[in-house]
């Protein structure tokens, strides 16, 4: 079985990944190191690498592999940099991000994801990473400023927590909806100011703490 996920994680690369303009070769070597299967349930490991987001449970899901690669490939991620992640879910793209920076500290309200997150990112020996079950959109202000943020999940918001603890030069990469229309977007901040430049269109599930606040009506 363990060979049948190696070559599952190659044939994810090669068709997935490459065909989409990923070219980074730390972050391929993350990729093909990382196994995808030890941060799912028991019964999608099997859909591990297919090019879909994957269900974890309590209506949260595993973000595709496409997705997450030109993200993480557009926040140009550098072995000094401290990075966020919030909404963390198991722990995926934290893992990723333990080979490409210097320190990652990930965010999860969901306890249940937590202790998957948890026990999977041990055995993978991502000892960089600091996890942290809390609110994902309020960051984690105690290890700010970040150079690197990743909100793992579609948002309609970006918090502005987020924004104040991200570094002088720091790059934040999320898919932001705008109605029913989801893209994903690089924010940068440079001069105390953030800018915002679209990547690609993207269709993933939304986050509820990263959503609107309710209009109020009579």
């Amino acid at each position: 079985m363990q060979m049948s996920f190696a070559a599952a994680r190659q044939h994810m690369i090669d068709s997935q990944i490459r065909t989409n303009k990923v070219i980074d070769d730390r972050l391929l070597e993350a990729l093909r190191e990382l196994p995808r299967e030890a941060f799912v349930p028991d019964n999608v490991k099997v859909r591990a690498y297919v090019d879909d987001d994957l269900p974890l449970g309590n209506g949260r899901y595993l973000t595709e592999p496409m997705v997450v690669a030109r993200l993480l490939q557009s926040a140009d991620v550098k072995p000094t940099d401290m990075v966020l992640v919030a909404a963390a879910g198991t722990g995926y793209a934290a893992g990723l991000l333990s080979k490409l920076a210097n320190t990652v500290v990930a965010v999860e309200a969901d306890h249940a994801l937590s202790e998957r997150a948890a026990a999977a990112l041990q055995q993978q020996a991502a000892d960089n990473v600091v996890w942290q079950e809390g609110d994902p959109a309020a960051g984690f202000a105690k290890h700010a400023p970040y150079d690197v943020i990743l909100i793992d999940g579609g948002v309609e918001i970006v918090p502005a927590a987020l924004l104040e603890q991200l570094a002088e030069g720091g790059r934040l990469v999320t898919v932001l909806f705008e109605g029913r229309v989801g893209r994903a977007v690089l924010m940068m901040k440079e001069r105390g100011s953030v800018s915002r430049r679209v990547l690609f269109d993207a269709n993933i599930p939304l986050l509820s703490a990263f959503a609107k606040p309710a209009e109020f009506s009579f």
